[in-house]
């Protein structure tokens, strides 16, 4: 359940509000063990994305490091690789 939630730290170009909410979305939905809320507990679901995406936003902006940023790119071909190696070639 939790495969979406990505390192969103240190990345040229940095992580988007969308990502951060993606991320934040995929935690809420671990936490609570659903992937959809029931009608009864939508709004407090909508509120721990809201809350979390903000605290994400904030942690990234505040975190220093030396090391360079890391190439988005790069990085998702190394996943795409890893996944060949490990599930083979689909099609």
């Amino acid at each position: 359940m939790c495969r979406n939630i990505k390192t969103l730290f240190n990345f040229e170009p940095p992580a988007t509000q969308e990502e951060i909410r993606a991320a934040a979305t995929q935690f809420v939905r671990k936490v609570s063990g659903s992937t959809r809320p029931s009608k009864a507990n939508a709004l407090a679901f909508e509120k721990a994305t809201d809350d979390i995406s903000t605290v994400v936003e904030a942690l990234l902006q505040s975190l220093v490091t030396t090391a360079e940023p890391r190439d988005r790119e790069f990085e998702a071909a190394k996943a795409r690789a890893r996944a060949e190696q490990r599930f083979g070639t689909t099609g």
